[in-house]
């Protein structure tokens, strides 16, 4: 643990850097931060950080700007809570106040929400299928022989395929499928609907063979290990910061965020389980073209049930505080938004 004043500092060069980007000086403390010590005080002290690791000074600055470690024991042990200002939680308010049928079409809103408030790149996980518990699925004629199969989960998980079938089936056929289905299925969890498990269905439904066929073909593409849904909001934001001027580096990690497997696993590198954001800082995040990026992500909930992830991805020199207070917003606003949508 560092001592008062050692800690002072470092907020203040951090807090100083978060705002300039520009490396901070012993003067620049002195005079915009009222420590109660000299300017010669504070060279002492941010050089013996600098020898404790939690600060770096760049070759042409006299200056110092905060390293890998002096952002995590910021983040751990001097961030205070920031609660969201008033103009941006009514829009939040308002982004989640309509019930939206699709929890998908919510997830995109929550994407495009988080970065046009943080200005930073926002990535959303839609709810993952396999934790999921079936709730309803609909077999609807769409004319001759082509039938829309709509299969919803209980946390609002709504999938729609086109089937064709090799006869023309009624309205009351399908109906009766879509029954027989509903009634043996409602209520389990998604990753137990194998399809030995509906195979128990055939017998009821001889008849309807291969209504059924292509319907167990379609849960098994879903439930396929690897499914996933992600949404990028403000993905350009990240061009507007000082520290990716280089060309080659914004290159290096547009073409990153393009891989979704990649970001799958960034976003999901923090507890899963955790009641309050999860910060990775730089290095932490084991991903050469991310070395001067930070993740900060949260989950969502149903109920007391993890079904997705939400996060922003941006410069280490972030507004932590803030982008947590927003984060904590949005998420409470999407698990109560996820509710209703049962």
């Amino acid at each position: 643990m560092l001592d008062d004043r050692k800690s002072k500092v470092l907020q203040a060069v951090i807090e100083d850097y978060v705002t300039s980007a520009e490396p901070v000086g012993s003067r620049t403390i002195s005079r915009k931060y009222n420590l109660g010590v000299s300017p010669a005080t504070i060279r002492n002290e941010m050089s013996e950080l600098e020898e404790m690791g939690f600060l770096e000074q760049p070759h042409t600055s006299a200056g110092r700007i905060p390293s890998d470690r002096g952002y995590r024991y910021y983040v751990d042990c001097l961030m205070q809570s920031k609660e969201v200002g008033a103009a941006e939680e009514e829009v939040i308010q308002r982004t989640f106040e309509r019930k939206v049928r699709e929890i998908d079409t919510l997830i995109r809103e929550t994407a495009r929400i988080l970065s046009d408030t943080t200005h930073l790149t926002a990535v959303a996980s839609g709810p993952q299928l396999q934790r999921a518990n079936f709730r309803e699925l609909r077999l609807v004629p769409l004319g001759g022989d082509k039938v829309v199969l709509v299969y919803i989960t209980d946390s609002g998980f709504v999938e729609n395929q086109v089937l064709e079938m090799p006869v023309e089936v009624t309205m009351l056929e399908l109906q009766r499928v879509s029954e027989v289905l509903n009634d043996q299925l409602r209520g389990q969890s998604v990753e137990s609907l194998s399809r030995s498990a509906l195979g128990v269905l055939q017998q009821e439904l001889h008849r309807y063979s291969a209504l059924l066929e292509q319907t167990l073909d379609f849960l098994g593409q879903k439930l396929a290990p690897g499914e996933h849904r992600l949404y990028l909001g403000g993905t350009t934001n990240i061009l507007s910061q000082p520290e990716f001027r280089d060309v080659d580096k914004v290159r290096n990690l547009l073409t990153l965020l393009e891989n979704e497997q990649v970001v799958s696993g960034i976003l999901g590198s923090g507890d899963g389980d955790a009641k309050r954001p999860a910060i990775q800082i730089g290095e932490e995040i084991k991903i050469r073209e991310m070395t001067d990026c930070s993740v900060v992500s949260g989950t969502y909930r149903l109920g007391e049930r993890v079904v997705g992830r939400i996060g922003v991805i941006g410069p280490k020199r972030m507004e932590y505080a803030r982008v947590v207070g927003i984060l904590n917003s949005i998420t409470r606003h999407l698990s109560e938004s996820s509710e209703r949508n049962k």
